[in-house]
């Protein structure tokens, strides 16, 4: 068996251990995490394609290398979070391939030694828009107009990079054509993605008739969809009103459920998330304008929430001169958003208070918040006062679960998929920890590795 060596003048060596493969190529894990994934708008473009390219290239060469192994690993760590609720200490997570085999509490060997690391499953974003970008004069551009295909498919790449090395390792994208294209890649296992599930597009018209939405409901299924998205309100700039009757609602998640699709319904208020649910939806997207009685409603029925009260809003006003003028995105829109980060943070503190609400992860990242999906989960334990543990499983085994793979990601168990990310510190007692992702596997291959400080 032989690997790459990234090193000048050093050949190709034998291996049977992955610490071997790392001793044998010096730039792996910190080549790749140096690499400026994110786009700089103020770089030449020329230039900038070249560095990302040459960074597509170590990474394949990276995960190349780090696939050439004896058939199990250990990985060992100080802390074990399982995705579900329980912590073991100084134990080792045995992986074959692209599978979890066990956790061994008494691990003899270390083949990657984490020190002391924190390792848990890689985080699961329910809500993102992985393509949405801002182009190269600066502006917020969610499909690719006035780009070719290869420069709107590597701002998505970007997009996939930076959202895998920031802990991320499988999304929901709802919704654009490149995501299939993205989630191909990610297929692969050869470049540094997360997994992608897509919606390929979304559901927006209120004037479509329920035989019009259905026939919609197949289109999307035939393009390859693994979710339906669909607009039950407006959005929350322009009020976050109703926009499809029951019937309408009735006749899409119908469509979705008899041809095996999950639906995930953007719905801000009351109205349109009672009509949701009783049409026997997946999912609540946002809902920024619920109230007590709704919560309950979504609880008993056992729908998936996924409140998104943070980066997205916080995104949006760091960065408003990249989206002012398009669309909705007016001053208007924005006093709008302003007004609507308390009603979601007090949604989501309701929502904690609500017996069987499944709340799960998501972010609904855009432009300028790729691979910042975390900052989301610290919000919701620092300023919604989730605790720590809940708020990993929701974005861990639950987030999973509420995608239809409970039984493949989210979980540190036996048979899932080793999809497994690293941090430094404690996030139960720090949520902080987030933030410092210095680990990341992906189906059995390293994708970022910051070596510990010894």
């Amino acid at each position: 068996m032989t690997v790459i060596s990234l090193r000048k003048n050093v050949p190709l060596a034998p291996v049977t251990a992955p610490a071997a493969a790392m001793r044998s190529c010096e730039l792996p894990a910190r080549s790749v995490d140096n690499c400026a994934w994110a786009p700089v708008l103020t770089r030449k473009r020329k230039k900038h394609k070249l560095r990302f390219m040459r960074c597509i290239l170590f990474a394949v060469l990276l995960s190349t290398t780090l696939s050439l192994h004896a058939k199990e690993i250990v990985i060992r760590a100080a802390r074990i979070l399982d995705g579900r609720g329980h912590e073991v200490r100084q134990a080792g997570v045995v992986v074959d391939d692209s599978k979890i085999v066990r956790i061994d509490p008494h691990p003899k060997r270390a083949d990657i030694d984490l020190g002391d690391r924190t390792l848990m499953p890689g985080g699961i974003d329910t809500h993102v828009h992985i393509g949405w970008h801002f182009d190269k004069n600066g502006r917020s551009n969610d499909d690719g107009t006035g780009e070719t295909p290869e420069e709107y498919a590597l701002f998505a790449a970007e997009n996939a990079a930076a959202t895998v090395r920031g802990g991320v390792t499988t999304v929901q994208s709802l919704g654009a054509a490149i995501d299939k294209t993205i989630r191909e890649f990610s297929e692969r296992n050869s470049l540094p993605m997360p997994r992608i599930l897509t919606s390929v597009e979304q559901v927006t018209d209120s004037k479509l008739t329920p035989d019009q939405l259905r026939e919609a409901v197949r289109r999307i299924k035939s393009e390859g969809a693994d979710v339906v998205k669909i607009f039950a309100s407006q959005s929350i700039r322009s009020g976050g009103g109703p926009t499809m009757s029951q019937e309408q609602m009735d006749a899409a998640c119908g469509e979705a459920k008899k041809l095996g699709l999950r639906v995930a319904v953007h719905a801000h208020g009351p109205e349109s998330v009672r009509r949701s649910v009783l049409a026997g939806c997946t999912s609540i997207e946002h809902g920024a304008l619920l109230d007590q009685a709704t919560l309950d409603f979504i609880a008993e029925h056992g729908t998936f929430f996924d409140p998104n009260i943070d980066l997205v809003f916080r995104n949006y006003f760091e960065n408003k001169a990249h989206f002012i003028g398009i669309g909705n995105y007016t001053d208007e829109g924005f006093a709008q958003m302003q007004k609507a980060v308390p009603k979601a943070l007090n949604v989501f503190q309701m929502g904690l208070e609500t017996k069987g609400l499944k709340m799960v992860f998501g972010t609904d990242a855009v432009a300028g918040s790729h691979g910042r999906n975390f900052e989301e989960l610290i919000y919701r334990v620092q300023k919604g006062g989730q605790d720590p543990m809940q708020a990993i499983i929701s974005a861990t085994s639950l987030a999973a679960e509420s995608l239809g793979l409970g039984d493949r990601i989210g979980s540190i168990a036996p048979g899932y998929e080793a999809d497994l990310i690293a941090l430094d510190g404690d996030p139960l007692r720090d949520i902080t920890a987030l933030e410092r992702v210095a680990f990341v596997m992906k189906g059995g291959r390293v994708v970022r590795f910051i070596p510990s400080a010894r």
